[in-house]
C-alpha cells in the first residue's frame, strides 16, 4: 500500500490517550506508510519514548520540545531497523536518559528495502526480557517478546491504559515483512498467537492507525498467513517452483517495487513449510515433499 498524499501532522505531539502522545517522523515510503510513529508515554514528571525513529533533526527536536521539563526515564526501541532506533543515541545524549528495550542486532541485511537494514549504532543500557517492566510517574511498560519480523522484536504493554505498542509486529495498514535470515515465519506465527491470547484493549503500531479491534485483526492476520501457505503449496503443485514465479502470481496488483519484499515473505513461508516436512528445496527450486 502506498503512503497517502494528503498532508500529515509531522513533528507534532498528538494526544491519543491520557498517558500517550504520538509523533510522526517525516520518513514516508511504501514500507513505512506515512512514516515512523514515536510515542511519548506518561502524563506527569516522568516519561518514556517508544521507537524514537530515524536520526532526523526535525523529529528529534520536536520530541525534545514535546518532552519539555519532564524527565525521560527510558528510550525504548521495539527493534533495530533503521526507521525505528537510530534516534535513540542522539535523544539519549540530549536528555541523559538510558536506552532500554530490545537487544542489539547487527548483521548484514541484503534485503529489498534500505530502511530495513539494521542499525549498528544501537547500544542499549539495558535489555528487557519477556515480562520485564519499567515504570515512571503513573505508568508501567511491560516487555512482550514477539520475534518474527526480527529476532529481537519487542512489544510494550501499558496496563494502565490497556494499550499495546506493537512496533512492526502488528500494523493496521499492512502485514509485516518477514525477511530471512533473521526474520522467521515460525516465530512470527507463534508471536501472533501469543498476542491473540492477550486481552489488550487497543494497539498502537509504529506505522499506520491504531488498531481498535486487536484480537479480530490478529485472527485475520493468522488466517492470511495460512492462506499464503496454501497458495504456495498450490503454486508448487502447478509447477511454479521458484520464488519469483510464485510472487508474480500470488501478488497480482502489488506495486512491483514491493515484489522483493513479498519474495522474502514467501521465502520465510517456504523455510517454515520445509521445517514442517511439507516442501523440499533443490537449488532455486522448491518441490512438494514426497
Amino acid at each position: 500500500m502506498e503512503a497517502p498524499n494528503d498532508p500529515r501532522p509531522y513533528a507534532i505531539a498528538e494526544p491519543v490517550d491520557p498517558l500517550v502522545r504520538r509523533m510522526l517522523a517525516r520518513n514516508p515510503s511504501p514500507f513505512t506508510f506515512t512514516g515512523t510513529q514515536s510515542y511519548i508515554v506518561g502524563g506527569g514528571d516522568e516519561v518514556a519514548v517508544i521507537d524514537p525513529g530515524p536520526d532526523e533533526p526535525e523529529h528529534i527536536a520536536a520530541l525534545i520540545d514535546a518532552i519539555g521539563s519532564a524527565r525521560v526515564v527510558a528510550i525504548c526501541c521495539t527493534h533495530t531497523h533503521r526507521d525505528h532506533s537510530p534516534a535513540a543515541a542522539p535523544l539519549a545524549e540530549r536528555t541523559g536518559a538510558p536506552v532500554i528495550g530490545c537487544a542489539p542486532l547487527t548483521m548484514a541485511d541484503e534485503g529489498p528495502r534500505a530502511d530495513a537494514a539494521f542499525d549498528p549504532s544501537y547500544q542499549p543500557d539495558r535489555v528487557l526480557a519477556d515480562g520485564e517492566a519499567l515504570s515512571g510517574d503513573g505508568w508501567t511498560l511491560i516487555a512482550v517478546a514477539t520475534p518474527g519480523h526480527t529476532s529481537n522484536h519487542l512489544c510494550f504493554a501499558l496496563p494502565e491504559s490497556g494499550i499495546l505498542f506493537t512496533g512492526d509486529h502488528v500494523m493496521g495498514w499492512s502485514t509485516s515483512v518477514v525477511s530471512p535470515p533473521d526474520g522467521d515465519m515460525t516465530d512470527y506465527m507463534a508471536s501472533l498467537q501469543k498476542l491473540y491470547e492477550r486481552d489488550d484493549r487497543i494497539y498502537f503500531p509504529a506505522h499506520g492507525p491504531a488498531v481498535e479491534k486487536p484480537r479480530q485483526l490478529v485472527r485475520g492476520m493468522m488466517g492470511h498467513r495460512r492462506h499464503r501457505e496454501r497458495q504456495i503449496l498450490r503454486q508448487i503443485g502447478e509447477g511454479h517452483t521458484r520464488i519469483g514465479q510464485m510472487v508474480t502470481r500470488m501478488y497480482k496488483g502489488l506495486d512491483e517495487r514491493l515484489w522483493p519484499a513479498a519474495g522474502r515473505s514467501v521465502h520465510a513461508h517456504l523455510i517454515d513449510l520445509a521445517q514442517r516436512g511439507l516442501v523440499a528445496q533443490s537449488g532455486e527450486d522448491w518441490t512438494l515433499a514426497a
